[in-house]
């Protein structure tokens, strides 16, 4: 057993569960991190799954019992040799400060010998999450005039127009009429309606968007506040340190 091996083992279970303990050393815990805003407050990150590390031991057997499937060995014999390769790994940890899990990432050690991990960049334990990107919320912002000029061109559109020229007399229809035809009067308001309601949405979109993309500028930290909780700024300003 390598830590080749013990990294693929770590991975493949913890595509399936939420943990799986490494004996005598810690426990990997995978969870689902929700959509969040980064980038003041621009961009909007998809969900996905993180996956950190405890020393506190779990009660799952999940590795030695993987280990016993895929070298058809008893559950027995698959957990003695995984407990001897982890205290090996355990002591070499507290030796060297750093061992690389191929593919998942680093777990480090400190001076006191506190165990801690981390992931590699493109590591992805999210299978649901494929096809997922960021968006960026970035986009071009119309002036006023801009705006005017829009309305306007919209208005000229679904104007309709009033005949200019005389209309040739014809002789009178004998045919009855059943039904009032629409007045042009009713139709410009049921269109200056719309026109006007569509107007008042869109100014009242751009006004909100305005004034949280102010907020996000002038007050960074009461924004990450609202988006993120404790735990994720204290990672953030870890990271960023």
């Amino acid at each position: 057993m390598d830590i080749a091996l013990l990294s693929k083992m770590v991975c493949e279970i913890i595509l399936d569960e939420d943990e799986v303990t490494l004996p005598g050393i810690g426990t990997f815990i995978a969870e689902i991190v929700p959509s969040t805003f980064s980038d003041k407050g621009y961009t909007i990150n998809p969900p996905y799954r993180r996956l950190y590390f405890t020393q506190k031991q779990g009660s799952d057997t999940l590795l030695a019992d993987f280990y016993a499937r895929s070298n058809s060995i008893s559950r027995e014999t698959a957990a003695r040799i995984v407990t001897a390769f982890l205290q090996e790994l355990k002591e070499t940890l507290k030796d060297r400060k750093a061992v690389v899990f191929p593919g998942l990432g680093r777990l480090r050690a400190t001076k006191e010998n506190y165990f801690f991990f981390v992931p590699d960049e493109d590591l992805d334990i999210y299978p649901y999450g494929f096809g997922l990107e960021r968006i960026s919320l970035k986009t071009h912002v119309e002036t006023e005039d801009e705006v005017a000029a829009a309305v306007g061109s919209l208005a000229e559109i679904l104007e309709v127009r009033k005949d200019s020229g005389p209309v040739a007399e014809t002789a009178p229809d004998p045919a009855p009429i059943t039904a009032e035809k629409p007045r042009p009067e009713r139709r410009h308001l049921g269109w200056r309606i719309l026109l006007w309601t569509l107007i008042v949405v869109f100014a009242l979109a751009a006004l909100l968007l305005g004034a949280f993309l102010l907020a996000a500028q002038l007050w960074p930290d009461a924004v990450d506040s609202l988006l993120y909780n404790a735990e994720e700024l204290e990672l953030i300003r870890s990271l960023q340190i």
